[in-house]
């Protein structure tokens, strides 16, 4: 009996100290937890710049790290400094691990590139003017997020921080002018050379682009110096034609021959420099033929359409190096290849084969196309040619028409080119060889300066929301600089909303490509898919650089040169577009 209770009692006593702990804290260890420090789990940093990712940890004592990006393993430090030299997304995934568990987060690195801001001065990099003159640099500088600092210096010697700065100088010598701007980002300059030298040390040039040239019996020819400097002083200019006693005085010579043959001519210009005398003679040829003489008969396998693009010469716009919508694919390095481009875009056909051309773009003002065709288009008195755009109503971006004879018949449009006559010619708001000067811009995704012959200054606006293409200026121009001539209308572009968000380009009465007429479309269609429709063109319009008419019984070549230079807000420039040409006498 004792045993029996001597047992219960170790019993109850095993039961009692099991028991003992029962008011004491149990733990249980815990899996380790990540706390980003990055809500999103986003970092943002730039090319060549590190970043450090330093997140907080919960549970882990004696933790082991790992930072894993495309399986390869970074770190295993609880933080990671992270470095790229290349633009992209990059996701790393970190993982914690104790003996109680893991745990793991992906994040994501994103690697801007550095806004640099970067800066254009709009002009040739050595000027030369005389002492006392002023000249006016205008800068541009790229756009960025972060603020930026400008300023001007001549020889070193901060002089202006506003972004347009004149100078001059009564003191000979070298100056070097640059424009720096700079952010946190780093910085970039741009610097012209301008030399001031005497009145009387001014290069004195007036050279001509040809010396050989051709025109027809009766026609008016204008032959003018094509690069002049250094006229400041009187100059003396004279003409003469030797098989005639034909003489002028003026810097530009107006040459007309009655009769087929070859003609030589003297142009001089003399001017005084201090004691000397300057003076430039040149030698010009003028072939003349009769009138009709390389005429083209068109047959039964002549095609109304036009059969080759000779010159393709944007100016710089949102549509040009385009890779979307534009078309173009960063080849088009070469006039060849833009020609290429130009004819494919007009060529292209739907899923059935059947014609559907596509619109080429001509940028800002003075870009231009020139196309032929397999025949002579003659002058019927009527409607003659139609040009295809994409205008409709509220949307005309006119283009003024030029056409040309094949005078020497080489088959090259190296002829006289004669404009035809719109509703706007003769106006006192009409420009005639109004020219522009387009600038390359220093680096990518910058606006394309430009200035006037009439001292104006302005900018191609570049439009990052809807293209993204490093440049307007065309890949395949390989000046820093060139100039695009030719006839300026007056604006019609409004903002019809007031506050920038709705603009109207309003329609020119007749006479111009890519116009919404009413006179010359020869339709009602409202068009409202800016699908291509036809503006119609007489020969009988045409007329000489007077403005007079000239009847041209047939023509060869034709040309669309955009006709305004202004920009509607947000829509960017006022460009013309074209889709084709074609011989209306052919599918009246």
């Amino acid at each position: 009996m004792k045993r029996v209770l001597d047992f219960l009692f170790l019993c109850v006593i095993v039961v009692v100290s099991s028991s003992c702990n029962i008011d004491e804290e149990i733990t249980t260890s815990l899996p380790p937890k990540i706390i980003l420090d990055s809500e999103t789990g986003i970092y943002t940093t730039k090319t060549g710049r590190e970043i450090v990712i330093s997140p907080s940890f919960e549970s882990a004592d004696d933790a082991t790290y790992s930072w894993i990006m495309n399986g390869r393993l970074l770190g295993t430090s609880p933080t990671l400094t992270f470095m790229r030299e290349i633009i992209g997304e990059y996701y790393i995934v970190l993982t914690v691990k104790t003996d109680a568990g893991s745990a793991s987060e992906e994040i994501l690195v994103e690697v801007l590139d550095l806004e640099i801001p970067t800066v254009t001065i709009a002009g040739k990099p050595n000027i030369t003017i005389a002492t006392g003159s002023e000249i006016e640099l205008v800068a541009s500088v790229r756009k960025s997020e972060l603020p930026t600092s400008f300023h001007w210096s001549v020889n070193d010697e901060e002089v202006s921080q506003e972004l347009t700065y004149t100078f001059k100088s009564d003191a000979v010598g070298s100056y070097t002018i640059t424009a720096n701007a700079s952010n946190e980002d780093g910085e970039h300059s741009d610097s012209v050379v301008v030399e001031v030298v005497s009145p009387d040390d001014m290069p004195f040039v007036w050279d001509f682009e040809r010396k050989a040239y051709h025109t027809v019996v009766g026609r008016k020819l204008l032959m003018s110096a094509t690069t002049t400097s250094g006229l400041d002083n009187e100059v003396t200019y004279s003409w003469s034609v030797s098989e005639s006693s034909t003489t002028a005085t003026s810097a530009d010579f107006v040459f007309v021959a009655e009769a087929a043959g070859e003609y030589h001519i003297t142009a001089s210009a003399k001017t005084q420099r201090g004691e000397n005398e300057v003076a430039i003679s040149h030698d010009l040829t003028v072939t003349v033929y009769e009138e009709g003489a390389f005429y083209r008969a068109k047959n039964s396998a002549s095609k109304a359409d036009w059969n080759k693009v000779y010159e393709y010469t944007p100016a710089p716009g949102q549509f040009i190096n385009e890779l979307k919508t534009g078309g173009f694919d960063g080849t088009q390095t070469t006039m060849e290849s833009a020609i290429a481009y130009a004819e494919a875009r007009m060529l292209e056909v739907d899923r059935n084969g059947n014609p559907y051309p596509n619109w080429v773009s001509l940028g800002g003002f003075g870009g231009n196309i020139v196309v032929g065709f397999d025949h002579s288009i003659d002058n019927t008195g009527d409607y003659d040619l139609g040009i295809l755009g994409n205008s409709f109503s509220g949307s005309s971006e006119p283009g003024i028409v030029w056409v040309m004879q094949d005078e020497n018949g080489n088959g090259l449009p190296d002829d006289t080119w004669y404009e035809l006559a719109g509703s706007e010619t003769g106006k006192a708001t009409t420009i005639q060889n109004y020219e522009v000067t387009y600038y390359r811009p220093a680096g990518a995704m910058m606006p394309v300066q430009w200035e006037d012959n009439l001292g104006n200054r302005g900018e191609i606006d570049y439009l990052k929301q809807f293209h993204r293409q490093d440049y307007y200026y065309p890949l395949w121009i390989e000046a820093d600089s060139y100039t695009l001539t030719g006839t300026c209308l007056e604006p019609r572009n409004y903002d019809a909303s007031g506050n920038g968000s709705y603009w109207v380009n309003a329609a020119y009465d007749w006479g111009y490509a890519d116009n919404y007429s009413s006179v010359d479309r020869l339709s009602n269609t409202e068009n409202t898919g800016a699908e291509a429709n036809a503006n119609h063109f007489k020969i009988s319009h045409a007329m000489d650089f007077e403005c007079e008419p000239i009847d041209l019984k047939f023509i060869d070549f034709v040309k669309v040169q955009v006709g305004v230079n202004t920009k509607s807000g947000w829509l960017g420039e006022v460009s013309t577009e074209v889709f084709g040409f074609y011989d209306y006498n052919l599918k009246k």
